[in-house]
């Protein structure tokens, strides 16, 4: 066994992954223009028709405006290569941007709750015609924006944190309308505070869900839907020449990036390079690992026992 570390990439996927950062660069910065025209319409909306329901929206907005600013240098950062200090590259940064842009979710329901009953106690006139024309266009915008962002949000914290700014315009919205509507119909002044507040705790689960992925991630934590111990019990059967698997951790780098590092103790004779392949094929093909690094231990581990424990990060 002349191969005691090897180390294997798959370098189409990186390509793949630089050129979908850079399609998803694209559609971040056109959102982040709808959002900021946005914004400003619904600024002059809400002060000229007195709407708290507008000018929440409008403070989201510009929250959100910084936001997708942020996932669009996040993810044209993600297609920079590695270098001497950062030699994963900068695939983790749009992790952190979407760790803070759910943090920020929570200062911004924080804001529209305390404007909500300041406006309950010291209700004001409000135009609800004007409110209503503002409201729709602030709709129909944040539609076309989610649509553009929604497709691969799923599995990209960066896209999923911009993603979840602009559901809470397009919930704003849907809010500015209806209480435009009560207002009109009913004289219902009331209605704008309420329903401003009924968006703020609508987000907050939201936030929450990205605020725990994006952690478990920075955490590197195992993948969602992914059990070492299973990975453990199929790297044992991927080669017949493999009598042992240990010391195996499974993480992020980012969205969609899964690594893998493991110590395999291989029987004797055993044909090393064989080994290796059979470990990387099942790691690609069956839990979608594109970045493996392997030990191969001749005989007795070479660590500490307790470093040869245990399944990974949980």
């Amino acid at each position: 066994m002349n191969m005691p570390h090897t180390h294997s990439h798959d370098q189409p996927h990186v390509h793949e992954h630089a050129e979908a950062n850079g399609g998803r660069s694209r559609k971040l910065l056109f959102a982040f223009v709808l959002t900021t025209l946005m914004m400003v319409a619904e600024v002059i909306g809400g002060a000229w028709s007195g709407s708290l329901a507008l000018i929440a929206d409008a403070g989201h907005m510009m929250v959100d405006a910084l936001a997708l600013l942020l996932a669009f240098v996040g993810a044209w950062m993600a297609t920079r290569p590695a270098d001497a200090r950062r030699s994963y590259g900068y695939g983790r940064m749009e992790v952190l941007i979407g760790f803070v842009n759910a943090l920020s979710q929570f200062v911004l329901v924080g804001w529209i709750i305390y404007e909500a009953v300041t406006r309950l106690l010291h209700p004001g006139e409000i135009l609800s015609g004007v409110m209503f024309v503002v409201a729709i266009i602030g709709l129909l915008v944040n539609l076309l924006v989610l649509r553009m962002l929604h497709g691969h949000a799923h599995d990209d914290v960066n896209l999923a944190g911009a993603s979840l700014h602009v559901l809470g315009d397009l919930l704003g919205s849907v809010a500015a309308v209806l209480a435009a509507l009560a207002i009109r119909w009913f004289g219902w002044l009331w209605a704008d505070p309420v329903l401003s507040m009924l968006v703020g705790l609508l987000i907050l689960n939201s936030a929450w869900r990205l605020l725990r992925m994006s952690a478990h991630i920075l955490l590197e934590g195992v993948p969602d839907g992914m059990d070492s111990a299973a990975v453990e019990v199929s790297l044992r059967g991927a080669d017949p020449s493999i009598r042992n698997v240990h010391h195996l951790h499974v993480w992020q780098l980012a969205s969609g990036s899964r690594m893998a590092t493991l110590h395999a103790e291989l029987q004797e004779p055993a044909d090393s390079a064989q080994a290796l392949r059979a470990i990387k094929r099942m790691l690609l093909e069956n839990f979608g690992i594109q970045h493996v690094t392997v030990q191969i231990d001749p005989g007795e581990c070479l660590d500490q026992p307790q470093d040869c424990t245990g399944h990974g990060h949980l």
